[in-house]
């Protein structure tokens, strides 16, 4: 084989040499901002406080969230107060406590909901005035907080079951999974109905796929790039209060 030309020997050592000589210089890479949530989950037995956080990374235009941490919230749960402004007071602990678990300059730009379930909506239809002011005594009490209040309100039975379904399917990658590249993709699963016990009553959640299977009781949803009807039936008095009382017939007889 022929040598190369002596020319571009010579180009080339004068290039490596020029490389050698530049400085360089590293291009930091910007990281992904975490955002961060605060949901206030009022149940019938007890309040707790959740904060989620997640990135700019989207799957099909809807966001990844993860639980960062939570907080219960000391005495009973809303329904059960009669003074307004004890139950204001009772939140004080873990929004403070949530105040140090989110950096301070990103106060100003955390959503802070409450939703309140089953046994204050049964409040509000036999003593709506009692309802009334204690979801006012609690919208006090988050807005004098430093987080961007979004809201407090009584969920109905289908948006809470709602949400239930989004998070059970959620927690078990219906919607999306990690591909061996860390990638999200779609889920080729199908959707778990859902079968929540409470205490007054018990409800079922599934997917109807055709909106006109379930005409009543029906929460439409998109979640990363897809259409969900979510359907609940509700079964009042077979919840556990109900068992419990039947538990004990049978033991007294």
């Amino acid at each position: 084989r022929e040598l190369l030309p002596p020319w571009l020997v010579i180009v080339a050592g004068l290039t490596g040499i020029v490389l050698l000589c530049v400085s360089t210089k590293d291009v930091p890479v910007t990281p992904l901002r975490t955002k961060y949530g605060i949901v206030l989950d009022a149940g019938p037995s007890h309040t707790i406080l959740f904060i989620y956080q997640w990135t700019t990374t989207k799957a099909n235009k809807t966001g990844v969230i993860t639980e960062c941490s939570s907080c219960p919230v000391q005495g009973l749960g809303v329904s059960n107060y009669s003074d307004t402004q004890k139950v204001g007071k009772s939140l004080e602990p873990c929004l403070n406590w949530a105040q140090k678990e989110i950096p301070a300059e990103q106060h100003s730009q955390t959503p802070l909901y409450l939703g309140a379930t089953a046994s204050t909506r049964q409040l509000n239809l036999t003593h709506p005035i009692l309802s009334d002011g204690l979801l006012a005594a609690l919208t006090v009490a988050l807005k004098s907080s430093p987080f961007d209040f979004q809201g407090a309100q009584i969920l109905s039975s289908p948006d809470k079951e709602a949400f239930n379904w989004v998070a059970v399917n959620y927690v078990l990658e219906n919607f999306f999974k990690y591909d061996w590249r860390g990638q999200l993709v779609p889920s080729r699963k199908g959707m778990a109905g859902v079968l929540s016990v409470g205490e007054t009553s018990t409800q079922l959640t599934f997917k109807v796929e055709e909106e006109n299977q379930a005409p009543k009781e029906q929460v439409r949803l998109q979640l990363y790039g897809q259409t969900h009807n979510v359907y609940t039936r509700r079964c009042p008095c077979h919840g556990t209060d109900q068992l419990r009382s039947r538990l004990l017939s049978m033991l007294i007889q």
